[in-house]
């Protein structure tokens, strides 16, 4: 594997939309609304205190994405980066493309003394996921993840599964 990692930039948001929209079928059986989708990343390109996109590239393709928000903690006074929108081409699984981005996120990290660590949430059902957060050093928190869309939020076509 060749791939080097980069912050994204705008040009890049159409395959980032995919991948999103590609991952939300994948992993919820969710249809994205696409022009929701595509509006979402043009959106993290146009304010960047919403958070970034890295992209591994492989010959000049994208090949693997992951998006980073913040999270200010108050008894750390500092962030945590939540680690969110990963993806990985169906072609280029198992072949250490997510180790290669996580890297890079914490020699990033290391630079700047306001980042305190990483989250991130992970659907119960996806082993594959969980086991290499584990085997990257990340454990399993004792917290839950609880939410409420507000009323009249439509961000999906498609949820088979009734959330």
């Amino acid at each position: 594997m060749n791939a080097t990692v980069r912050k994204a930039v705008a040009t890049d948001a159409p395959v980032i939309t995919a991948f999103n929209i590609a991952m939300a079928f994948e992993t919820e059986g969710k249809e994205l609304d696409p022009q929701r989708a595509d509006a979402g990343t043009a959106r993290l390109f146009a304010d960047p205190a919403l958070g970034f996109y890295l992209v591994a590239e492989d010959s000049g393709e994208v090949v693997a994405s992951l998006m980073v928000t913040t999270e200010w903690s108050d008894w750390r006074n500092a962030q945590f980066w939540w680690i969110q929108s990963v993806y990985v081409r169906q072609d280029r699984r198992r072949q250490g493309l997510f180790r290669t981005l996580y890297r890079a996120l914490h020699a990033m990290a290391a630079d700047d003394p306001g980042v305190c660590g990483f989250r991130l949430y992970v659907e119960r059902d996806n082993r594959n996921a969980q086991s290499t957060y584990r085997a990257l050093g990340m454990d399993e928190t004792h917290y839950l993840v609880y939410e409420e869309l507000k009323a009249g939020v439509a961000w999906f076509r498609r949820d088979p599964g009734g959330a």
